[in-house]
């Protein structure tokens, strides 16, 4: 499909709906037969990196968003990125690229969460809006997600008090960050519910995919005016967004000479539900010159071991990590990288219910050799503690737990290469949200007080606590409720309809 002027359409991985409109796949976010969406054919990049180098953040992501949200005229897209990316994030630059030591960090923790997940989460409520209005939607939207410790709060913080809107979260109740658990118990809004389960974010994830397939419980929410639709990275309005800031990471070192034109820039991506590298792959695939794709895992290392011997395994301990937005044994949107892998429906439903009944699966060998843009690898706990400690000693720059592991990663690639390729570590997540962890790492006293931990990594690191994190300190606990994972239907009821 050319992306000049022409329509793009969506369809299910899974092969049930074909010919759906962009803004229609937003508002569903799941497809009707449990796949997820994917365009029909990847668009390619229209201009050249060194126009898209002279452009603002907000006019690149026009550029590049045009092409895949083709139902969208231009008036509405540009209202959905200027009131997203504007001063809700603490830069102009939105995702500035720093360059420490040998590596360069894209920073996409600048928004209101502090972390990556505010790229996306930021501007799909106005693409909802404007997705329901196109589809003469008059129900309330319900955004039902579950979430490894971002996605809730951001996707909470985007869709706060948002008119014909209510958001529902489920987060595992030990298996987050305390920062992120106070960040989500003290959200404002009269829409927004919030309920820690008692399991791990895959029975979460998992519990909030039972409902998107229980039908009859849809029809019993529509009947009373709700629409459910997801917020996870499941919704290609959380995907497409995410393919912007490659390019623009890109475009701006080859615009400062730190890449030649057309050189080849490899990304280490802290990685967990694959969105975030999926985006990367996405942009590749229109063009950007991008090389290996290092999909970095921590302990919970399933992916590391599926791109290693073609077997995805979820049969396997669980661990609960210092890099908790990692900690995760089902990667959704690994089944969009399956269906490019071998474009292939019928055989991504068949992999996705061994999935479901098995817990495993093996992809064909023809398959395997569609996915050689990647390098797996993973850090375990005390690797991703040292690279802290190693890269502010020799840098000054402070990691968080999971870009560390995506720094490993990276390094792991570079001894086993015997060279070190220039390399994009995407920076998910502000050191701030995890500074007891940090502290750590860096060999400091840690504070019992997650805000005095706070305060001491400033003292250390001098750069400034972000003006959130004042916020969720001073912020009121509004949020208290516990469920168990059979109960979580009930729990949605229970904010709903009660």
């Amino acid at each position: 499909m050319s992306s000049k002027g022409e329509n793009m359409v969506y369809q299910s991985t899974r092969g049930g709906e074909e010919n759906v409109s962009p803004s229609l796949a937003i508002v569903q976010g799941l497809a009707k037969d449990g796949g997820l969406f994917v365009p029909q054919e990847m668009p390619k990049l229209e201009k050249s990196l060194e126009d898209y180098a002279e452009l603002s953040y907000q006019d690149l992501a026009y550029e590049i968003m045009k092409l895949y949200l083709t139902d969208f005229t231009e008036e509405e897209l540009r209202y959905c990125i200027n009131s997203a990316y504007d001063d809700k994030f603490s830069t102009k630059e939105i995702a500035p690229v720093v360059k420490k030591g040998d590596s360069y960090y894209l920073e996409l923790f600048h928004g209101r969460t502090l972390a990556f997940k505010d790229m996306a989460l930021s501007i799909l409520p106005y693409l909802m809006k404007v997705s329901c209005k196109k589809n003469q939607i008059q129900e309330k939207i319900v955004i039902l997600t579950a979430t490894s410790g971002d996605t809730g709060k951001a996707a909470m913080e985007g869709f706060c008090d948002v008119d014909g809107c209510e958001i529902i979260v489920f987060y595992p109740k030990d298996g987050v960050s305390p920062f992120q658990e106070r960040q989500m118990r003290a959200q404002k809004g009269e829409n927004t519910h919030v309920a820690a389960i008692l399991g791990n974010f895959d029975d979460a994830q998992s519990g909030v995919k039972k409902i998107f397939s229980d039908k009859a419980y849809q029809e019993k929410l529509l009947e009373k005016g709700y629409r459910l639709s997801s917020a996870n990275s499941i919704n290609i309005g959380r995907l497409v967004p995410q393919i912007v800031y490659y390019v623009y990471a890109y475009c701006r070192l080859q615009k400062s000479g730190e890449l030649k034109a057309g050189e080849s820039l490899n990304a280490s991506v802290p990685t967990g539900n694959f969105g975030n590298i999926l985006a990367a792959y996405c942009a590749k695939g229109m063009g950007l010159p991008l090389g290996k794709l290092l999909c970095a895992s921590n302990d919970n290392k399933v992916l590391t071991d599926f791109f290693r011997t073609g077997i995805y395994d979820k049969n396997r301990p669980f661990h609960v990590t210092t890099s908790p937005s990692m900690d995760i044994l089902i990667s959704s949107n690994l089944e969009r990288l399956l269906y490019f892998a071998g474009e292939n429906a019928e055989e991504c439903k068949k992999l996705m219910e061994e999935l479901k009944d098995k817990g495993k699966y093996r992809i064909s060998e023809a398959m395997e050799k569609e996915l050689k843009d990647f390098y797996s690898g993973y850090g375990k706990e005390a690797e991703g503690s040292h690279s802290i400690f190693q890269t502010y000693k020799e840098t000054g720059y402070v990691l968080d737990p999971h870009t560390a592991v995506a720094k490993v990663v990276a390094d792991h690639y570079a001894y086993e290469q015997g060279r070190r390729d220039k390399c994009l570590v995407v920076s998910t997540a502000s050191p701030y949200k995890f500074s007891q962890t940090v502290l750590k790492a860096l060999k400091e006293p840690v504070p019992q007080d997650v805000f005095e931990g706070i305060e001491a990594l400033e003292k250390l690191w001098k750069e400034p606590i972000p003006a959130p994190v004042k916020e969720v300190e001073e912020g009121e606990i509004r949020h208290s409720t516990v469920c168990s994972v059979e109960d979580m239907e009930a729990t949605v009821s229970h904010f709903l309809l009660s």
